[in-house]
């Protein structure tokens, strides 16, 4: 991975970046839900800047933020097709939660602006 490509989890607008030298190229939306479990993150949307495609970014952006959420004991909840087909991919990844209807009825209705 290039020294300069990072990833953190903006809060404030429920969302994982990756940021290259400083400027956001992909996003991992993720809804905040309280689960019967305890806490859990809903993954709903994933992208990467078109002219970033086919680098390995979108796999670098989700495993950072999949690790993360499950260090910080809160469930995974992949609904975001990316999402699925990487843990498909990595069995390893600890905390993934079972898509329940109240899960897709807690997403937002319009498709995330960057």
């Amino acid at each position: 991975m290039d020294a300069d490509i990072t990833v953190r989890n903006n809060t404030g607008r429920g969302r994982y970046e990756l940021l290259d030298d400083g400027a956001v190229v992909g996003r991992a939306y993720w809804a905040a839900f309280d689960g019967p479990a305890g806490p859990e993150r809903i993954f709903f949307h994933t992208t990467v800047d078109e002219d970033r495609a086919g680098q390995g970014l979108a796999s670098t952006l989700v495993r950072q933020a999949l690790a993360d959420t499950a260090r910080s004991a809160i469930g995974i909840v992949p609904v975001c097709p990316y999402v699925k087909t990487w843990l498909s991919k990595h069995p390893e990844q600890t905390g993934v939660v079972a898509v329940r209807p109240e899960h897709l009825a807690a997403l937002p209705s319009a498709e995330p602006t960057a």
